[in-house]
């Protein structure tokens, strides 16, 4: 055996046990305020805008790109 390594056996989990455990998981969640889900997706929204704008830039800028090498062929 390596040393250092204790290998423990797992036992399992009744469904009963597990819904317990997932009550007593899903308690401890802090949702978020009416304040900071707005301020998120308005964040979110702007971000979208500009990052849309910005790839829509650059893919104008590389169409043009190959449609000019295209006319020297």
């Amino acid at each position: 055996m390596a040393e250092g390594k204790v290998e423990t056996k797992k036992r399992r989990t009744s469904p009963g046990e597990f819904a317990r455990q997932v009550r007593a998981e899903a308690s401890k969640v802090v949702w978020p305020t009416r304040q900071e889900t707005v301020q998120t997706a308005i964040f979110v929204s702007i971000l979208v805008l500009i990052l849309s704008l910005f790839f829509f830039g650059i893919d104008s800028l590389f169409g043009a790109v190959v449609r000019f090498l295209l006319t020297l062929a």
